[in-house]
């Protein structure tokens, strides 16, 4: 064989390997798209609900924190007395809805009726002496009984009997029981009472900051001493799950992803892949021109979306560079 021949059978076999190479990569990368991102989450400030001295700041920058957990504390010594005496204020306020409700105790009406029994023996007794009065003023023709005696014992009985009437009246209050005005006025400071000593208790509440749910304490922005506001944050809390990768899909493959399809994630910093799965697509395009005419303009439309990922051991942080492997999905028909 010439060596001209040889040449060209070597340059076939080239050909036919890079053509089967070319048809080989070509099919494994035409049911997946790769795209590169960075590692996302949320975070939050985390500001105290109250002004007051901080006393203990018990995180550091980098401290995982559950739910619930307490992160400082304020000066409670103005708030704890104010609680105790709005306590107090509540149980005397309950103390006067109970004895309402009770009515008079039994001892109450049988002194009200003793007092009535009294009232009736004075009247008695003071109509006798008048009655005795009149009637030796008969028998003496009035010589005996002088016209102011008269007079000072009617009066007496008049006395008696308003006085007899009043401890009547008394004994029916005192069976009847408080009016119901009364008893909704002293329900009514009760509740007011109830409202404040709340109001107290979230104020005293207020003076512990409390992580609302887990996460990665970011920065810590306050020290023991320094003086808490709802409008300064005390720390800056990154949560730690959900994460997911921010990338960016062209429009061309724009119409091959879908929202739920598996993803994989791969990171500089670590040889494991972490299983994903697309989780939001963008509604709109970015980097694109209000007035797109031509394939060119076209091309350059990119979509973001976000690619959840599992991170039970906290190794993605944010900002990380990633790259997202997604199958492909079939697109959809108009």
């Amino acid at each position: 064989m010439t060596k001209a021949r040889w040449i060209l059978l070597a340059g076939v076999l080239v050909a036919a390997a890079a053509g089967w190479w070319w048809l080989a990569d070509g099919h494994q990368h035409s049911d997946a798209i790769v795209l590169y991102g960075n590692v996302d989450l949320r975070q939050a400030d985390l500001p105290f609900n109250a002004s007051e001295r901080v006393t203990e700041v018990l995180v550091q920058e980098g401290d995982h924190v559950k739910s619930g957990q307490v992160m400082a504390r304020l000066d409670t010594t103005r708030i704890e007395p104010q609680v105790a005496k709005a306590e107090a204020d509540a149980a005397a306020a309950q103390q006067v809805v109970n004895r309402m409700h009770a009515g008079s105790r039994p001892e109450e009406i049988a002194q009200a009726r003793a007092n009535v029994l009294s009232a009736q023996a004075d009247t008695d007794n003071a109509r006798a002496q008048y009655d005795r009065l009149v009637e030796l003023a008969r028998s003496s023709s009035g010589r005996a009984v002088s016209r102011q005696d008269l007079d000072s014992a009617r009066a007496a009985v008049e006395v008696a009997e308003a006085r007899l009437a009043v401890n009547r009246k008394a004994l029916d209050l005192q069976i009847a029981g408080p009016r119901k005005e009364d008893v909704a006025q002293a329900e009514a400071q009760l509740r007011s009472d109830e409202a404040q000593l709340a109001l107290l208790r979230r104020q005293l509440a207020d003076t512990e900051l409390h992580a609302p749910l887990d996460g990665v304490v970011r920065s810590r922005l306050v020290e023991p001493g320094e003086i808490a506001s709802p409008q300064k944050a005390a720390f800056t809390l990154a949560i730690i799950d959900p994460k997911w990768i921010r990338a960016y899909v062209t429009e061309r493959d724009f119409g091959s992803v879908r929202e739920g399809i598996a993803a994989s994630v791969t990171t500089d910093a670590f040889p494991k892949a972490f299983e994903g799965w697309v989780g939001f697509i963008s509604p709109m395009a970015e980097f694109t021109p209000k007035t797109v005419q031509t394939e060119e303009l076209r091309s350059s439309l990119v979509y973001e979306i976000r690619v959840f990922v599992k991170d039970p051991a906290d190794q993605l942080r944010l900002g990380m560079p990633a790259t997202v492997h997604l199958s492909r999905a079939p697109k959809q028909q108009p």
